[in-house]
């Protein structure tokens, strides 16, 4: 069942020889109580995302000329990301640390200028939305799952690339679990992004990816409502193989860090829970946290936390003791942002292991992001032969990520699918992950 993780998804990328296992750091430490705005959690059921399947282009192309009665222009691919370091700073004008996943959404889709979008989806056949481009607007926004393309038609016309006659036909398709925490939302928007500035000709933005991932960032923050920060859409559009994107979210600069797993003899394995997170409610606990790190700012009079140059002495200022606790996370997980940066660039990969440990105790106990579930994988996976594991992405559910020698992965799978029945958890999903190119024309 677990010979496939053996050799992780990278398109083009061939697995390397196993190393022998290495000992694992210990995360163990008293545990805090939530603060209590946690919903609880929804588990998802298994979908066409999960297992071993891949989209292929050449499927997407011919699927959409069944559908429209046309070929596409072209198809277009944008990765979903893991965070390895860097979560909830980024809205804290903060640094950051992502990956490219070889998972995301394909996008086919054919230019038109008769001002209509039709968009269909693989995932929901049979529910095809349309809506004229140029009516789009916040106040009255297209619901569910096409609301993330119609916010990118919005966002790309309203910073003035989009003429308001540009319209397209779309098939979408993905191999990305939604509400795992990597980003879907962020893939679909810089996919389909990508394929209008390159078909429409948009010069202004193909050449500009980080003028798209703002974009693609409005269309989420200000017609979709969720309140995330750049980090989703710099990783999808930005990201390189065999690196990650370090990126500072105040003056967008960002540059590749070489983060070559196969060289190392270790995987990345990705630990999706099954309780499936959101970011796009405005009264969860995402929107929550983003709430309290701006009244923590303004109580300690500085534009973000990323500013804060005296931790200890910030957090006698503060008299309120959860503030206290989010900007202890805040400040501390961009330290950790920076220690890790310097190992990947010293080639120290396997010394990471101390640093995500250390991030998923301050994300359960500082900013209370954790779930039992999240908890147990991490634990786990570092028991059974992880370097070191964390929650990735904004909370409350998705998925872990473990750091594992290539020889130990099958323990460390086969540990966390066992705990987590013993605990009668919903069965978690494992795959393993190279680091992979952000978007890009597929055909």
């Amino acid at each position: 069942m677990l010979d496939r993780l053996r050799a992780p998804f990278r398109r083009g990328a061939e697995p390397q020889a196993a190393a022998g296992p290495a000992a694992a750091p210990d995360p163990a430490a008293p545990r805090q109580d939530p603060a209590g705005d946690r919903a609880e959690p929804r588990s998802r059921q298994q979908g066409p995302h999960d297992g071993d399947r891949v989209v292929d282009p050449g499927d997407v192309a011919a699927a959409f000329a069944d559908v429209f009665g046309r070929d596409p222009l072209g198809v277009w691919h944008a990765p979903g990301r893991v965070n390895l370091m860097g979560e909830h700073t980024d809205y804290n004008d903060g640094l950051v640390l992502p990956m490219a996943l070889p998972w995301g959404v394909t996008v086919a889709l054919a230019p038109t200028d008769d001002g209509t979008a039709e968009v269909r989806s693989a995932q929901r056949p049979g529910e095809p939305v349309t809506f004229t481009t140029a009516g789009l607007a916040p106040e009255d926004p297209v619901e569910g799952w096409a609301g993330y393309v119609a916010g990118v038609f919005w966002a790309a016309r309203e910073a003035g690339h989009l003429p308001a006659d540009a319209g397209a036909r779309i098939l979408l398709d993905s191999d990305l679990p939604i509400g795992a925490a990597l980003s879907s939302s962020a893939a679909l928007e810089c996919a389909v992004l990508l394929a209008l500035a390159e078909a429409h000709g948009l010069t202004g933005l193909t050449g500009d990816r980080p003028a798209m991932a703002a974009v693609a960032r409005r269309a989420e923050n200000a017609y979709v409502g969720a309140p995330t920060g750049i980090l989703d859409q710099s990783a999808s559009l930005r990201c390189t193989a065999d690196h990650a994107l370090f990126l500072d979210c105040r003056s967008g600069a960002g540059s590749a860090v070489p983060f070559d797993l196969d060289a190392a003899a270790l995987r990345l394995l990705i630990i999706d829970t099954r309780v499936e997170h959101t970011l796009s409610d405005t009264t969860g606990g995402y929107a929550a946290r983003h709430d309290e790190c701006t009244r923590a700012a303004r109580a300690l009079g500085v534009d973000a936390l990323r500013d804060v140059e005296d931790l200890e002495a910030a957090l006698a200022e503060l008299e309120d003791p959860v503030l206290v606790k989010r900007v202890r996370h805040v400040v501390t997980e961009i330290h950790r942002v920076n220690a890790a940066m310097g190992l990947m660039r010293a080639g120290a990969l396997g010394d990471l292991g101390a640093v995500f440990t250390a991030s998923h105790l301050s994300m359960r106990d500082q900013f209370e992001i954790s779930t039992p579930e999240l908890d147990l994988a991490v634990e786990t996976a570092v028991a059974a032969g992880a370097r070191g594991a964390r929650m990735t992405g904004g909370g409350f559910g998705g998925s872990a990520v473990a750091l594992v020698p290539e020889s130990r992965l099958d323990t460390v799978c086969t540990a966390v699918t066992d705990a987590f029945a013993a605990q009668d958890f919903t069965a978690p999903s494992l795959r393993a992950a190279l680091p992979s190119q952000g978007a890009r024309r597929l055909r």
